[in-house]
């Protein structure tokens, strides 16, 4: 985890650095420093990322992370040089952690204000506290799953490593990354299934396969699903 000032990844900032699509692969041998914030820059090219991120830091919301596709896709998307950044990004994942009210009406009404909030993005916003899923998953997985304990957990069960990254913004303009499995896959373009992957085996290969078709460039490694 790592503390950053959201204002130097602005472009007016002079501690601004692109980093063009072929040097992305290279990232994989800078320092977990250097990561950190190419991960940042990178991420935060996508207009739409910027500006979910932004709207939700002015919510009130329990501990709370943009993750999964629309972080790692977009790096998926300049590696392989589309204009579109937001090229094959379905949706984004909100997640945020709040033990203290598990109910569905509780997370029901996050739901709804923070989709109110984005509503002119034109973006697939899907808030989800983590603190209850253990109540749905297995009615949508076909097994049972344990409690999340931190809002991290989840993030670092991803089906594959690249994955388990994630951002948050907070008011005062300090940014915060995750990262679960270290950025060498992210960069490099491979998907290496996640150890505590929580999701069945099955999904897993419906995720790579899809992954695949959208960005041929990706690298599955062994075991295949």
């Amino acid at each position: 985890m790592a503390l950053l000032d959201y204002s130097d990844f602005c472009a007016s900032s002079t501690r601004w650095d692109p980093i063009a699509s072929s040097d992305v692969p290279t990232l994989a041998h800078a320092s977990p420093a250097e990561q950190e914030r190419a991960f940042a820059a990178l991420v935060l090219r996508n207009h739409k990322v910027r500006a979910v991120l932004e709207r939700l830091a002015s919510l009130d919301l329990p501990p709370w992370y943009l993750t999964a596709g629309a972080l790692f896709q977009t790096i998926w998307n300049i590696a392989a040089g589309h204009e579109d950044l937001n090229y094959g990004i379905r949706d984004f994942d909100l997640f945020y952690y709040d033990a203290d009210d598990l109910s569905y009406e509780a997370e029901d009404v996050l739901i709804k204000r923070c989709l109110a909030r984005v509503g002119d993005l034109g973006v697939e916003l899907e808030p989800r506290n983590q603190a209850r899923v253990h109540l749905w998953y297995e009615k949508k997985y076909g097994r049972p799953i344990e409690p999340f304990d931190a809002l991290e957990e989840p993030i670092a069960s991803f089906a594959f490593t690249c994955c388990s990254v994630a951002l948050s913004l907070a008011p005062d303009g300090v940014l915060t990354t995750y990262v679960a499995h270290g950025y060498d896959d992210l960069f490099r373009g491979v998907l290496r299934p996640s150890p505590n992957h929580a999701v069945p085996d099955s999904v897993c290969r419906i995720k790579a396969d899809s992954y695949r078709a959208r960005w041929p460039q990706l690298v599955e490694v062994e075991p295949a699903y």
